[in-house]
């Protein structure tokens, strides 16, 4: 603001020495057509926007001229409106002083209020002074009347108009109870063609290569499944309901074998890809980080190269809908809270012409 003023107030400057080698007949005619024009303006155009600047010089200028000859001049501004800038100018400065004086509560810690808005995500039927007792259970010290203030501060509701379920937040929920199975077929540099059956977790978005061959046929598929029955208890995992599509090659003894182990068979729709919309998303991922980039020489080579694939895309690759959160604890996370702290990473590129590279920090 200031560089703007002094640059009117010398703009102002070298037109008034302008104006002094012209005579004074030249002078009243100007002040004649400038005034029809200002009469002309006024009834076309709206109330106009001063800035700051054109306060500032306006001021400075009508401050001059005596006051009877003002009342016969048309101004945009009125003697009352310099009074008005002037008292407003006074109040923002004695307002800036007292806020550089000011001193009272700190503000909540950051982690507090990641904390506050965490769980009032979580937990949509809890109010603020159920959050309340909730972090002072853990040893938070916070007044309700805070949280509430949080809340109200990033555009969260009371817990009544947060109470209905959403649609993202009950598929969610029911994510874990979803697996999904599929056929996909990979060209080999020969152009041969091959198969393989791939399972992925809703929840998890994990991973799981269960054979490729030339030839699929609904045996083999039974036996693969019959694999993958045994070994999620192993891991943990309580399925209880398998996608696939209506592929010939998932028989009756497919479905059986499903049944035994107490899961139940979901056939998508006739040429509806969105009722797999996370099979075919990982298809696509599959085939554009590796499989569009790689030349497969043959089953043997497409086997390593889908099992470094699923090595990568289960152990370090983030994921948007799981809030890009790793699920490998190989390489712990080194966050970097100092202001002067470096981040220095690392490539290692797995053995698949540089395809897929996983990142860690260096020493």
């Amino acid at each position: 603001m200031l560089l703007r003023s002094a640059y009117l107030t010398v703009t102002t400057t070298f037109s008034f020495l302008r104006l002094l080698p012209r005579s004074d007949h030249d002078k009243d005619m100007e002040i004649l057509v400038l005034r029809h024009q200002l009469t002309v303006l006024e009834r076309q155009a709206a109330k106009p926007a001063l800035t700051p600047e054109d306060r500032f010089l306006l001021a400075g200028l009508l401050c001059r001229p005596p006051m009877d000859q003002l009342r016969h001049i048309t101004l945009l501004v009125h003697p009352d409106t310099v009074l008005r800038w002037h008292r407003d100018f006074l109040r923002r400065r004695h307002a800036a002083a007292s806020a550089l004086r000011r001193r009272g509560r700190p503000r909540t810690v950051r982690s507090i209020r990641i904390s506050v808005l965490r769980l009032a995500r979580e937990n949509s039927s809890r109010g603020y002074r159920r959050i309340h007792g909730e972090l002072a259970g853990l040893g938070v010290k916070i007044a309700a009347s805070t949280v509430r203030g949080i809340l109200k501060g990033h555009g969260i509701d009371p817990s009544p108009g947060r109470t209905a379920i959403t649609w993202s937040a009950f598929l969610r929920s029911q994510a874990g109870a979803l697996v999904v199975c599929d056929l996909v077929e990979v060209s080999t540099l020969t152009g041969a063609r091959l198969y393989v059956l791939a399972v992925v977790e809703h929840a998890t978005r994990r991973v799981r290569i269960l054979g490729v061959t030339p030839h699929p046929t609904g045996q083999w598929v039974t036996q693969l499944v019959r694999n993958l029955v045994m070994d999620l208890p192993g891991a943990g995992r309580t399925a209880k309901f398998l996608i696939r599509d209506r592929d010939a090659k998932f028989t009756a003894a497919f479905d059986a074998v499903l049944l035994d182990a107490g899961m139940r068979v979901v056939k998508t729709g006739v040429r509806i890809l969105r009722m797999n919309s996370i099979m075919e998303r990982w298809i696509q991922t599959c085939r554009r980080e590796l499989l569009d980039r790689t030349l497969i020489w043959n089953q043997r080579h497409l086997l390593h190269a889908l099992r470094e694939c699923e090595t990568f895309y289960n152990e370090h690759r983030s994921h948007r809908l799981l809030d890009r959160q790793l699920r490998c604890d190989r390489f712990p996370i080194r966050v970097l809270t100092q202001p002067g702290s470096r981040c220095s990473i690392s490539a290692d590129m797995i053995d698949l012409a540089g395809a897929l590279k996983e990142y860690r920090h260096t020493a």
